[in-house]
């Protein structure tokens, strides 16, 4: 799922591409897309897009008259621009279309959980925000509040929306590999040099991936969105070796999701339990990284 190091790259080529620019429609390519109804999806035409914004990981469209699109990505969301005319494009679920081109919203795969979602209003907007605080905007003390406000795993806090905007399974896993923290690790255990390893490490962390993202796309419009990115230390390196102490990268399985981590960078040589392979192996399953 594209997070916040990505979906703020969309929005600044969203800058350069729509704001100040006259929305001519709206077409829903496929009819589950659009999850409203009030106001109608033809409210925006013919309307200039005034300016863009970030609701945790969804992007949203700001028009005049307090009117919205909100548009959630999910897993297997993207934006793809087409200057000039263009009909359609592979994948695409639903077109705005514009005088000077076209941005087409793709969806990959069978389970279709991209949206679009129109609202008037401040307030209705506000009701689409989980709550998460902005990582990047926020003191360590507001942090640790956020963090230690219920007592979870950090990798489950981090990935909350309702305590942290825009951070997902691939950049905690990052986050927690450059904190030099287990993803198991309780948060009300952490101790004060802990919360600010992490709180260092979660700014530099997305601050270093926008980077670089914003390198990569340059002048033009994001390509190749993908949480498995070349660079990354643990996230989707399952036996790669871990740049900092070549110790293969680990996983923890869960549900549609795997987290990523090095032993002993962070678990002080300890393998985690795998849920699924812990309990098929037992006894056997190995209890270290040099068992291994």
């Amino acid at each position: 799922m594209p997070e916040l190091p990505d979906v703020t790259v969309y929005l600044e080529a969203l800058d350069r591409k729509v704001v100040g620019r006259t929305l001519t429609r709206i077409r829903v390519l496929t009819p589950f897309v659009l999850r409203s109804y009030d106001p109608p999806v033809d409210a925006v035409s013919g309307r200039v897009v005034r300016r863009t914004r970030r609701i945790g990981k969804r992007l949203v469209l700001a028009f005049d008259e307090d009117l919205f699109v909100v548009i959630h990505l999910m897993i297997a969301g993207r934006l793809v621009w087409k200057p000039g005319a263009a009909k359609t494009t592979k994948n695409a679920v639903a077109a705005f279309d514009f005088e000077h081109g076209t941005l087409f919203f793709t969806e990959a795969g069978s389970r279709k959980r991209a949206s679009i979602t129109l609202v008037r209003g401040e307030a209705a907007l506000k009701a689409l925000d989980p709550g998460g605080i902005e990582p990047l905007e926020v003191s360590l003390e507001e942090f640790t509040d956020a963090l230690q406000g219920e007592n979870h795993t950090v990798k489950r806090s981090l990935t909350d929306p309702r305590l942290f905007s825009g951070i997902g399974n691939a950049y905690s896993d990052e986050i927690l590999h450059a904190a030099k923290l287990s993803p198991l690790k309780v948060t009300k255990s952490l101790t004060g040099d802990e919360i600010q390893r992490l709180y260092d490490a979660t700014r530099v962390t997305l601050r270093s991936w926008t980077d670089i993202l914003r390198a990569e796309a340059g002048e033009g419009f994001p390509e190749k969105v993908t949480a498995f990115r070349e660079g990354m230390a643990v996230h989707g390196r399952y036996k790669q070796p871990c740049p900092v102490c070549t110790a293969p990268v680990q996983r923890i399985v869960y549900a549609e999701n795997e987290c990523n981590y090095c032993a002993r960078c962070q678990t002080g040589g300890k393998l985690l339990a795998d849920r699924s392979l812990s309990r098929l192996l037992k006894d056997d399953w190995p209890k270290s990284i040099d068992d291994i």
